[in-house]
């Protein structure tokens, strides 16, 4: 009786969810709540249109699409590290999510400075409810943002640890910073450009 061999090529593809299903329900919840902060702000909007459009006119779009440039490339700089860490390149998955996380930095240096800016020119927290909810959506993000820098730390530390290098870590990374690069896209979307 004569045994077959299968390679590798020709075995079945095995679905694969990347990160880990705790990492998963944490962003389906953190979806969840901001959605709920979106359609809130909509209702808003729709109750006083010409206060939010008053309002928003005082917000710089060049800093917003700035800032979505930003975190769009460190969506990119963490996908592409993902990637190298799968083909098990470490040294440039390390370097990518260096960058992932620079550009991350750079956001959160963007958003003190217009944040600044605003308060200079008198719009704060209690200006009005435009600016209530720039302050908490920014504000509540700005918190996102921070703790994925935190996890793109722990991610590194994952990468440059030969003894470990979990991909489920990387992964899971990947899919936070992934998330709070959708819920900025959202936002800029809500706050910077919706009329």
């Amino acid at each position: 009786m004569a045994t077959v061999s299968v390679t590798d090529a020709e075995q079945p593809r095995v679905a694969h969810t990347p990160g880990d299903g705790h990492m998963w329900v944490m962003v389906l919840g953190d979806l969840i709540i901001f959605g709920a902060y979106f359609i809130i702000f909509m209702v808003y909007h729709a109750m006083k249109p010409e206060e939010f459009l008053n309002a928003q006119e005082h917000l710089n779009i060049n800093i917003g699409v700035l800032n979505t440039l930003v975190l769009l490339a460190s969506s990119w700089f963490i996908a592409r590290s993902v990637q190298a860490a799968r083909a098990e390149d470490h040294a440039r998955a390390l370097r990518l999510t260096y960058l992932g996380g620079l550009c991350g930095m750079a956001f959160i240096l963007i958003k003190a400075y217009e944040w600044s800016a605003k308060v200079a020119q008198g719009y704060t927290l209690s200006s009005n409810n435009f600016f209530m909810f720039y302050y908490t959506l920014t504000g509540v993000h700005l918190f996102h943002v921070s703790l994925g820098l935190l996890i793109l730390g722990v991610v590194a530390r994952e990468l440059g640890n030969p003894r470990r290098r979990r991909m489920f870590m990387v992964e899971s990374g990947a899919t936070y910073w992934h998330m709070v690069d959708l819920l900025w896209i959202v936002i800029f979307a809500l706050l910077y450009v919706m009329r």
